[in-house]
This record gives structure tokens, C-alpha cells and sequence, in this order.
């Protein structure tokens, strides 16, 4: 099955909009179209970022409610734990640790809405990066 890291930017989209192509690849994982991993650090990313007062507001969304996603997201998300740190890698230090996760979870593919923050350093390791967008109508659906 193919192994995929998530950035915390496409949970937040996904969170924001259920039309979107981030929603819809959360889709495809609760149907285990592929199998998502994540490491500590970034799943602890994912609780900081989603309980946001500007993240929560929009879709009237309470900690709580966060915290019921998160519960769920890890029933589809098989854990990863560092080995290596590979930092300096990406212009962003917030981004090392989805880096890191991927290289350590042994992913084919990081999924991020700031595909320029990785493109370098994904380069370096031969990591694809792909939009949501991409990644569900070129990996998902197999359209070329």
C-alpha cells in the first residue's frame, strides 16, 4: 500500500471545506486507499494547529471536536518513530518534522499545499511532492 505523510496545512483545508481536494483525500484514507504515517512531533503539530482559534472559528468547531478527528485520524495512521534528524533540510523549521517523518516512515509521496516549501529538499532524497489535487487525480484516480 502506498505510504504517504500529510503536511498539517492539508488537515487544516480538509478541516475547512469538505468540497475540497483535501477533504477528499481524507476520504480516500478512512477507505484505505493509502496508508498515512505520522511521527509524535507532528501529530502533536496537527492538535496545535487545528485548535487554532482562526482554525476552529470558521467551521464552529470546538477542541473537543478536534480532539474526536485526531482520535480517529490515528485509527487510519500508522505511526512513525524518528530515528534521524535530518535538519537543516527546508527554509521552514516547521517543516523538518513532516520531512523527517516522511523520510523515516519510508513514504512515496509527501502531500503538502506548499509544495515550493519542500520541493529542494524532497529533491535531494528523491521524495515526490504532490498537492492534494495532484495527488488525488494522479495517484488516486491514475489519471496521467
Amino acid at each position: 500500500m502506498l505510504r504517504v505523510v500529510l503536511d498539517t496545512n492539508v488537515l487544516v483545508a480538509a478541516s475547512r471545506s469538505r468540497l475540497g481536494a483535501s477533504f477528499a483525500l481524507l476520504s480516500a484514507l478512512r477507505a484505505r486507499r493509502f496508508m498515512a504515517v505520522a511521527s509524535v512531533p507532528l501529530m502533536l503539530e496537527y492538535e496545535a494547529v487545528l485548535k487554532r482559534p482562526e482554525h476552529l472559528q470558521p467551521g464552529g468547531r470546538t477542541v473537543e471536536m478536534v480532539d474526536a478527528f485526531l482520535d480517529a485520524l490515528c485509527r487510519y495512521v500508522e505511526p512513525v518513530e524518528l530515528h534521524v534528524l535530518w535538519r537543516p533540510q527546508t527554509r521552514d523549521a516547521a517543516d523538518e518534522m513532516v520531512l523527517e517523518t516522511a523520510l523515516d516512515g519510508r513514504v512515496q509521496a509527501l502531500v503538502t499545499l506548499n509544495t515550493a516549501d519542500f520541493d529542494r529538499a524532497a529533491a535531494r532524497f528523491k521524495l515526490p511532492v504532490f498537492t492534494p489535487g495532484r495527488f488525488v487525480q494522479e495517484v488516486l484516480r491514475g489519471s496521467p
